[in-house]
């Protein structure tokens, strides 16, 4: 392939050489204008010296042809794996590759696009941008697009030099049926209603059987109990809802699937809300002051999540101090108010050293009683008085705390230590590690001592600490469907005070009120699972030994049953790779949880129906076109720049007629010597012919 091209070497710059032109045209307009015969000779003998100047000569090229490039762009996305998408797709893959292998001097280039991490939908546009960037845009005759139309990510479109055609997946019968969660908050109060705002909506050709009316909304948390409501379709949802416990809450709607419906992948949605309380309502009963009580108050003051009520005694009635009773200034407490009406609107109870002086009547404490049978919390930091004949131990509390003193107060030193239960059991399970020192010698923990334990009776809850001999220190237990502790020591003060190093006080106790107020994560038996991605790790806690397996349901049905192994006393855990996203369900026959990995209902399953719709405001501008590959696979023509590129039944792309030049050869269009004599010989026929006349 060859080319010819007239190309100009100037021996002055063009602005004087069209100055010698304006002046050539002057001289020989004067000429005409006073009436002289050789005027045209004089005009001819000019333009011979301006072409001179530029020098003119032959540029010939030998030129390569270089072949177009034709760009196929294949959504492999998630919502191209619909019934009958996937079968479209490689047969129009399949068509496009012989159709552009019969095109003469044409290449095709093919990517295949996925859906990133499933939140971010189909990146098509992104894929068709880095794809012609790495092609000479000069080559590029046309790009085609196999895809369902729904493209996530048309703000990235590139701009084309060529026709841009769309082969739509699907059928123009499909319809779908999804649920979208419009608003949901991120944390909800326990106890306290809040809404997600829903709704359930029909897309593409619905049947009229399906069209508007009603449908059953399952609602399902945790992975518990399901509930159903009826509720319209094609309409904004306000549904109430109430968190039970803390933490982590998963949330699952979900409606049936119906007949015809192109998936089922959309028909669930998963809000996860994490539960927290608004106010830890605590009632600190003091019995006679001591060193601890400011401990205790302290501690509880300074959360200022924590509304605490301290009743304590200052002046119980058996103290003759000569002070007249209308001489004192003490406000009644109200304890009628406390320990009758509101009682159920505390979290939490702590009798601190507190003893039976007749100051609350027993039917109080058959309230507290029938308080922690009805889900409360109660704690008791026992002294001295505990082991008394005035113990609270002799009210009706009895039926519900988890030891009886044996009458016996042990005074000495000794270093507080967990039970073989104690390092399974969440409360104190690595207790050690927030110690303020190492571990001494002996391999005793690293904080310092107490000074008196109270004798117990074999308790019937868990021992988790226990002092000198093996006594037991902490014992918890549950009791109907509440919760109880009690600490065999007045002594705690000691490790906040510093006391021979001091010690984890504030973590322990915080542990202790998280455990008695029912967190998820401070349950003894609980089933955890923590995804970063796809890899899921699942952690069985249980106080029992033994080995431990989990059954993993996954989205499609699946089961997979991984083994545990015991990582920490107490703890059973493994890591998993999950072979896609979605609601996977655990199982270990005793208990479940519900997880989510990635998107519930990923962002390729909100919108699954073919349309043209997004891409066209891309296609248009090109001269594409759109065809349905349910009414068959499209021929593929070549088309002059700037004409249509799409029909009925065939596309079309743009021959670029592209080439890399190999040699160059430049020939003198005349010579300069030639010109000059030229003009000069012009100059003279002028004179000679005015000269006659």
């Amino acid at each position: 392939m060859n080319g010819s091209t007239i190309i100009f070497d100037p021996l002055l710059p063009w602005p004087a050489i069209w100055v010698a032109v304006g002046l050539g045209l002057a001289f020989a307009g004067l000429a005409l204008w006073r009436g002289l015969s050789g005027w045209w000779l004089r005009a001819l003998a000019a333009a011979a010296l301006v072409l001179a100047l530029t020098q003119p000569a032959l540029q010939r090229e030998d030129r390569k042809p270089l072949s177009d490039i034709v760009i196929l762009v294949v959504d492999r996305s998630a919502s191209q794996s619909l019934p009958g998408r996937a079968a479209q797709t490689d047969a129009a893959v399949a068509r496009v590759t012989a159709e552009v292998a019969a095109l003469p001097n044409t290449e095709l280039r093919v990517v295949e696009p996925g859906d990133g991490d499933g939140d971010s939908g189909t990146r098509a546009m992104t894929a068709l941008s880095q794809a012609l960037a790495e092609e000479p845009r000069g080559r590029v005759a046309g790009a085609i697009l196999i895809s369902d139309g729904q493209v996530h990510d048309i703000d990235l479109a590139p701009a084309l030099p060529a026709p841009l055609n769309v082969l739509l997946t699907g059928r123009q019968t499909d319809w779908d049926r999804r649920i979208g969660v419009l608003s949901a908050p991120a944390f909800g109060i326990i106890g306290e209603e809040f809404s997600i705002r829903l709704r359930i909506e029909d897309q593409g050709s619905v049947p009229q059987a399906e069209a508007g009316g009603i449908v059953r909304l399952t609602v399902a948390v945790d992975g518990g109990e399901p509930q159903t409501v009826l509720v319209p379709v094609n309409t904004d949802i306000e549904l109430p809802l109430t968190l039970d416990h803390g933490g982590r809450n998963l949330i699952q709607f979900s409606v049936a699937t119906a007949e015809g419906e192109l998936t089922d992948r959309n028909n669930m949605a998963v809000v996860e809300i994490n539960g927290v309380r608004d106010r830890l309502r605590v009632l600190l009963v003091s019995g006679e002051p001591h060193a601890g009580e400011r401990t205790w108050r302290n501690l509880l003051k300074s959360d200022s999540a924590v509304d605490l009520v301290h009743f304590t005694i200052l002046r119980p009635p058996d103290k003759q101090d000569g002070v007249p009773v209308s001489e004192l200034s003490l406000i009644a407490f109200p304890t009628r108010e406390l320990f009758v009406e509101k009682i159920s609107e505390f979290d939490l109870i702590i009798f601190d050293r507190y003893k039976l002086r007749g100051i609350l009547p027993a039917s109080y404490f058959d309230n507290i009683r029938d308080y922690v049978l009805g889900g409360g919390a109660v704690l008791v930091a026992a002294g001295p008085d505990f082991a008394s004949a005035e113990s609270i131990y002799y009210s009706s509390l009895a039926e519900i705390l988890p030891a009886a003193p044996t009458g016996r107060v042990i005074e000495g030193g000794y270093k507080p230590g967990l039970t073989e239960l104690g390092h399974r059991h969440p409360v104190t399970e690595r207790l050690e590690d927030f110690a303020p020192g190492p571990k001494a010698a002996d391999g005793s923990p690293g904080w310092g001592r107490w000074l008196r334990i109270i004798d117990l009776d074999p308790p019937e809850g868990q021992v988790v600490m226990q002092g000198s001999d093996a006594r037991p220190l902490l014992v918890l237990n549950r009791v109907g469907e509440g919760r109880i502790a009690l600490i065999a020591s007045d002594q705690a003060w000691l490790w906040n005070r510093g006391f021979e190093g001091g010690g984890p006080q504030l973590e322990l106790l915080r542990r202790l009120a998280h455990w008695m107020m029912k967190e998820p994560e401070l349950e003894e038996e609980a089933l955890l699972a923590d995804a970063q991605g796809l890899d899921l790790t699942i952690t069985r806690r249980s106080l029992a030994e033994g080995a431990r397996e989990v059954t993993v349901t996954g989205p499609g049905g699946s089961e997979t049953v991984l083994p545990l192994d015991e990582t920490e006393p107490g703890r059973f855990t493994t890591t998993w790779a999950a072979p896609g996203m979605g609601l996977y369900r655990l199982s270990d026959g005793d208990m479940t949880q519900v997880v989510v990995l990635g998107p519930a209902s990923p962002k390729e399953f909100e919108e699954t129906i073919a349309t043209p719709d997004k891409l066209a405001p891309v296609v248009d501008p090109t001269n594409g076109g759109f065809l349905r590959l349910e009414e068959g696979m499209p021929d593929l023509r070549q088309v002059r720049a700037g004409r249509p590129a799409s029909g009925r039944g065939w596309i079309g792309v743009t021959p670029r007629e592209a080439f890399v030049t190999q040699d160059i050869r430049i020939l003198p269009f005349l010579p300069a010597w030639l010109l000059l004599l030229l003009s000069a010989g012009l100059s003279i026929a002028a004179w000679l012919r005015e000269g006659r006349r």
